[in-house]
Parts: structure tokens; sequence; C-alpha cells
């Protein structure tokens, strides 16, 4: 790679930080939950917000990817930091306080402002550094977590915004402050010149897969499952990542402002390591693949590890979460883990099926995530309504270990094996019709 592509690979690597920072409002919803909370709003109710953003996030991403193309990554990514500013200026317009309006500024607006914006700078990037698939797309999304602590600081005890002005305040200052590093990102969010754009009816070769085709391998089903169950376990922490260590601190003799403010320390060591895991197992995932000069098994080794390891440390926590530097020591790994998500299932996805119709083809792997943000939240809340936060945590540990057992028969497929497939499906059905006749 030239020096000069080298110098402007580096803006768009920039540029990708600035969105991502402000797209990881998302994972800064729990610092409003607690004043949410104390102005009527159930736990439950708390999380509502939460996944319908997440859930509304991945849909609009299905579609990001499709258009991604005809409109470009620029004016994409703008739409989408429009749209996040929109919805947080509208929950805090009402108050902030106010059930509804959250649901839909924060929740549907806010998530579909993310949903058009993720997907841009992980494509972009990609192609600028093809060679580094793994490590780019963590440095790419690790402004996602890294945003999450910030904005949780800034609303909590740096900036002190909610105590100082309160939640609708918070709300407006945030929207304005999102929308205008989104808009200055998305000035470079442009492909290298030598990159040719797919059309949307183009035929791949046969490791080059357009999502149609994509979601009819079993390969496709199997990343989407582990990512939907590390999902699950990631965003259920999240959401109970402040509200569970506070129980557990004054259950084991801590007083309630000094376990409030542990806790928050805790999920402020989440995000940062939410944000270090996307970089450090995209690393990793490179590194292992170039060792045994494969991508794809180094991806594949890389989330075998992750999997089950993370399903350890969640059933591990609810017993360690009532002591303060355990609770940090596994706060750390766990969001180590979970950040690790979203560098190493893009590059799966592009390793398994090819890179031409990436952009498309993330969007729908990406449905995995909404419907752990459904799960892994409502479970949370729900469990923790009833104060059997135990169990929430012992679910999501089993399913992660069987999420490792999943993602390790992943295999690289191609168009050859699927018109084998084909050919015995349009046989069976033949013979059927015939014994039936």
């Amino acid at each position: 790679m030239s020096g000069n592509k080298i110098n402007q690979g580096m803006w768009v690597i920039f540029g990708a930080l600035l969105i991502q920072l402000s797209l990881g409002a998302i994972y800064a919803w729990s610092v409003f939950a607690k004043p949410l909370q104390t102005s009527g709003w159930s736990t439950s109710d708390t999380q509502w917000p939460f996944t319908v953003g997440l859930v509304v996030f991945a849909l609009v991403m299905v579609y990001a990817g499709r258009m991604l193309h005809i409109f470009g990554p620029r004016k994409l990514t703008a739409a989408g930091g429009i749209l996040l500013g929109i919805g947080y200026f509208l929950a805090g317009i009402m108050g902030g306080d106010s059930f509804w309006p959250t649901l839909i500024g924060v929740g549907l607006l806010g998530g579909a402002g993310i949903g058009l914006g993720y997907v841009v700078p992980i494509a972009v990037g990609m192609q600028w550094f093809p060679d580094k698939k793994g490590l780019i797309t963590g440095i790419t999304v690790a402004g996602f977590g890294l945003g999450a602590m910030i904005w949780v600081k800034l609303a909590g005890t740096w900036g002190g915004l909610i105590a100082d002005y309160g939640i609708g305040a918070t709300f407006m200052i945030y929207g304005g402050i999102f929308m205008t590093l989104v808009l200055i990102g998305s000035l470079w969010m442009t492909f290298p010149p030598e990159y040719v754009p797919p059309k949307l009816d183009q035929k791949g070769s046969k490791f080059d897969f357009h999502s149609g085709e994509m979601i009819r391998t079993p390969q496709y089903w199997s990343i989407f499952f582990t990512f939907a169950i590390g999902a699950t376990a990631g965003l259920m922490c999240i959401g109970l990542m402040k509200q569970f260590p506070s129980h557990a601190l004054v259950a084991s003799g801590m007083d309630n402002a000094l376990a409030d403010a542990t806790a928050g320390t805790a999920m402020v060591i989440f995000a940062f390591f939410n944000a270090i895991g996307r970089i450090g197992w995209g690393k990793v995932s490179d590194m292992i693949g170039h060792a045994v000069h494969c991508d794809h098994r180094g991806r594949k080794t890389s989330l075998i590890i992750m999997t089950a390891s993370q399903g350890l440390f969640v059933f591990t926590f609810p017993y360690v979460a009532g002591v303060e530097y355990t609770l940090y020591l596994f706060a750390a790994l766990i969001g180590f883990n979970f950040g690790g998500n979203f560098a190493l299932f893009p590059a799966i996805t592009t390793d398994t099926f090819g890179h031409k119709f990436f952009g498309q083809n993330y969007g729908y792997v990406f449905l995995a995530y909404g419907l752990g943000g459904t799960i892994g939240p409502m479970l949370g809340g729900y469990l923790g309504d009833m104060n059997n936060f135990l169990l929430a945590f012992i679910i999501t540990g089993i399913m992660s270990l069987i999420a490792a057992g999943i993602i390790s028969t992943v295999r690289i497929p191609t168009k050859k094996q699927e018109d084998k497939v084909s050919i015995k499906a349009k046989a069976s059905n033949t013979l059927s019709t015939a014994t039936v006749d």
C-alpha cells in the first residue's frame, strides 16, 4: 500500500471512530435507568427503549447494507447521524422521563439512526485495509464501546449532566453532540479509488454469496445463532451491570451510596474493555489466521475460545459481584469478550461468504444482534423484577458454552456445494410427487 493511500486510510479510520463514538450511545442507556426508576419506571420499563433500539438498529442495518452502494457511504452515514440526533432531541423536549416519547425518540428513531450508520465504517475500512480485516474492524468499532464509557461518565460522575440539568436536557445535549460528530466523520466515508461496487442483481463467484444464497446455507445459521447467543449474554449483562452489582454489594454490607459508585465504576470498566476487546480479538484472530495460513480458521478459533470463556465468566459473575475487586475483574473480562463479537463476526462473514456482498450480508448476520437485543435485556429486566438475577446469569452462561460448539461446525461453503444441495432437494421433491401420484 502506497504512503498516500495509507494516509487516506488513516483518515477513514479517524472518521469511523468519530461515527462509532456517537453510535455507541445505545450502550450508555444504563446510566439513565436508575434516574428513570426514581421517577416511577419499573426495571422492565427501563429495558424497553434499550430493547427497541437494539432491534430497530439490527433491522434497519439490513436496509442500510442494501442501500450502501445506491446512496453512497457518506450520505448514508449523514442520514444516520441526523436521525440519531433528532431522536434524542425528541425524547429530551418531552421531558426525558415520559415513557412513550423516550421509547420513540431513543429507541425507534435513535436505533434507526444507528442502524443506518453502523455498517458503513466497517465496510469502508475493510476495503482500505483488506489484509488486516480483524484488526481494522476492531479499531473501527472500538469507538462504539468507548463511546458508551464517555457518555455514561459525562451524564454521571464526570460531567454530572443528569444531576445538574435533568434527563431531558441531557438527551438534547447528547442529540446535538451525536449529530455533529457523525456528520464530521461522514466526510471521510469513501471507498478506495480502485473499489468497484457490486450491483444488487449481480451474481458472485463460487466463493461470493449474495444475501439470498447466504441465508440458505447452514453456515449462515451457525454464525447467526452464535452471534445471537453472544449478544444475548452481553446485552443482558449491560442492562444489569449497574443495577445487579449495587444489590450484591449492599447485600455484602456496603452502604448504598458507595455501592452505587462502585457499580458505576464497574460499568465504566465494562465499557472500556468492551472497546479494547474489539481491537484485541480482531488482532488475535488475524495472528492465528496468519499462523495457520487461513483467515477463516483464525476467526473460528478465536470465536470458540471467546464464547466458551464468556460462558464461564457470565456463569461465575453473580457469585463474585458482591466483592469490589472481583466485580471489576469480571466486568473487564465479560466486557472484553463481548466487544470481540463486533470484530469477529464481520470478519468471519466476509471470510465465509466473500467480500463482494459484505455490506448486504452483514446486515442479515447482524439480525442476530437484534434477536439478542430482544431476549437479553428483557430476560434481565423481568428476572430482576422477580429478584432472581442469578437465574439470568446461569441461563446466558450455559447458552454461551453451547454457542462455542455451534461455531466450531462452520466451514467455508462454495456455490458448487449449494448446487448439489439444490439438485438433491429437487430430486427428492420429484420422487415424493411421483409416489403420491
